[in-house]
């Protein structure tokens, strides 16, 4: 009797911990439930559900990951084909005027490592070539950041390595990305901001022209690209005016690398250029002169440049500059921007020491 009344006792001790798991585990799949539920209902809260802004985020994170997760490449155009036997992932070391012959992905990771080398030569990229090699859609811009962190040597901490991009005062959506390198002692964060403001930024700046050179040399207009990518020239024109009249003159091509500068010149053979990046012939339409023939009026003239987007008819003018006798434009002399206002004519003074292609 003792046997089975233990035996009974038992059963009932099974029963009840089986009912116990049972019970513990329809209240922990219940709490999952109700997790799960109150995680989907924050989501639908936090999130934008605008698919337009969930189209920018997206262009963020995979724009970024196509810039840092490889070497990128370049492929050549010939007669207007893409020439696939000559691509290279050495787009870096290809010179600023054959980069807009083609195709180009940059890519700023070798090996896992972030490329030095590949960041300086960002400055060769347009932000045109930049957006449409990460694959933005034709409505959305960039703006790209590469700044050091933290370092073992205090005074790198904070330094840009590179920062251009387009303007974004005018957005409305923006999304930013951003992924940490370690390199050395240095830890570099790179950022990319995709955003649908304007287009192309207003950075070109006169800063120095040659109206009455000397010596049968040629006149010259010095351009400064004050973003850190390449800025594209086409839609920005000069026109100048003076007593023969006014005459324009519109790019359609043509590139300005980041940081540098170019000059303009009536004789690009004769033409002094410094540390200017590139120098473009205006001399051949005869928009500039050399030796006795004048582009530029000695005595009394204007320079204008302009900028127009591509559904704009007219430009807008970016840097004027007005000369006249009581200027006391001498021979050699130059006229120099002071920093101002580029449109105003106390942003600009007489030199008697030309400086093309240094700032």
């Amino acid at each position: 009797m003792q046997g089975a009344r233990q035996s009974r006792k038992s059963s009932s001790d099974e029963d009840g911990a089986v009912v116990a798991v049972v019970e513990f585990l329809s209240a922990f799949t219940l709490f999952l439930m109700i997790l799960t539920a109150f995680m989907s209902l924050a989501q639908l809260e936090l999130g934008s559900n605008d698919p337009y802004t969930d189209l920018v985020d997206r262009s963020a994170v995979d724009g970024l990951d196509r810039l840092t997760n490889g070497e990128g490449w370049f492929v050549p155009y010939v007669d207007g084909v893409r020439d696939q036997a000559n691509a290279t992932e050495d787009w870096h070391i290809v010179p600023v005027s054959d980069l807009y012959n083609g195709v180009l992905q940059p890519g700023i990771v070798t090996n896992g490592v972030i490329d030095l080398e590949r960041i300086d030569a960002l400055s060769n990229v347009s932000i045109e070539a930049m957006a449409s090699g990460l694959g933005l859609a034709d409505d959305l811009q960039v703006r790209l950041l590469v700044q050091i962190e933290s370092s073992s040597n205090s005074s790198r901490v904070g330094a840009i390595l590179f920062d251009g991009g387009s303007d974004r005062s005018t957005a409305s959506t923006s999304s930013v990305a951003s992924r940490t390198f370690i390199s050395g002692s240095d830890v570099i964060t790179v950022s990319l901001e995709v955003h649908d403001g304007g287009k192309s930024p207003k950075v070109l700046r006169i800063t120095e022209i040659s109206p009455r050179p000397s010596d049968g040399g040629p006149e010259w207009i010095e351009v400064q690209n004050k973003n850190g990518f390449a800025i594209s020239l086409k839609g920005w024109s000069f026109e100048r005016s003076g007593t023969s009249g006014t005459t324009d003159y519109l790019y359609k091509d043509g590139v300005i690398p980041g940081g540098k500068l170019a000059i303009f010149t009536g004789d690009p053979s004769s033409q002094e250029i410094g540390n200017a990046s590139v120098v473009y012939d205006l001399g051949a339409s005869g928009f500039l002169g050399v030796g006795s023939m004048d582009g530029l009026d000695d005595n009394s003239g204007r320079l204008r440049m302009l900028f127009a987007e591509d559904d704009e008819g007219v430009g807008n003018q970016v840097c004027k500059i007005e000369w006249n006798p009581s200027t006391g434009i001498l021979s050699n002399n130059t006229i120099v921007w002071n920093g101002g206002q580029p449109s105003q004519s106390s942003s600009w003074n007489v030199s008697q020491s030309p400086t093309p292609g240094e700032v």
